[in-house]
């Protein structure tokens, strides 16, 4: 009995370590990235800017199910984002580059933020106003939605910068990986101009629906493979 309690406290005590939760938390991006992918495919295919009144009815309330669902796992995407940055700031902290580790954090928040806007108000679209019969505020809030998600480029463009500069200058990626990087940023940072009324470059266009975040899925996992090959610190904050 007492060899079996013995064995049972250091399992359990194994996984309450601070080095344990670092760990775990460095995986918070590919978490993320998970979640994020599965949110879209349930999300559906979000009518454009100037919808008719049919397809805003047929998405917001013949699908009200399915966005309602893709909201969870966007949240909880969004929920791992958070700790992926907070895990990222603390890789950096440790490397002596806690400016660019808080940048990681404010940027992160903002992400965050505007992205449960967003979500906050599709939710609200297939839960009880798009059932309203005002077609002009679900035709405005739809349009929000698009604006809102190029209006998302800056922040995340300053993520993907934060971690760039970040462990480049903490000399955790080579100059390779650094430029790509910076190119990242750049072609995020373009997704904020997308204002033309149709077509590749308006807010409903492939840039901005496949583009964009692709570019922002592809840098979260390459980070997050940097962050698991580093040995999580002794950290009694974690």
């Amino acid at each position: 009995m007492s060899a079996s309690t013995t064995a049972m406290t250091s399992s359990t005590s194994a996984y309450t370590t601070p080095a344990f939760w670092e760990r775990l938390w460095r995986t918070a991006g590919i978490q993320s990235v998970g979640l994020f992918i599965i949110g879209y495919v349930i999300y559906g295919y979000q009518p454009r800017i100037g919808a008719s009144t049919d397809a805003l009815a047929a998405f917001y309330d013949g699908d009200r199910t399915h966005i309602l669902i893709a909201a969870v796992f966007f949240g909880l995407s969004i929920l791992n984002l958070l700790w992926f940055a907070a895990a990222l700031r603390t890789t950096l902290a440790d490397a002596g580059q806690d400016g660019w580790g808080a940048a990681a954090t404010a940027s992160s928040t903002a992400v965050g933020v505007l992205f449960l806007l967003l979500i906050t108000v599709d939710a609200a679209l297939a839960y009880s106003i798009g059932g309203s019969g005002n077609n002009t505020l679900r035709s405005g809030l739809n349009d929000f939605v698009w604006a809102g998600f190029v209006l998302t480029s800056f922040p995340r463009a300053m993520l993907i910068m934060a971690a760039a500069f970040g462990l480049w200058r903490a000399r955790l990626i080579s100059n390779a990986l650094f430029a790509a990087g910076v190119a990242a940023v750049v072609l995020v940072l373009l997704g904020g101009t997308m204002w033309l009324s149709g077509g590749f470059w308006a807010p409903d266009g492939a840039y901005s629906r496949f583009v964009s975040p692709i570019i922002g899925i592809v840098w979260v996992l390459v980070v997050s493979r940097v962050l698991l090959t580093r040995s999580p610190a002794t950290r009694a904050a974690w």
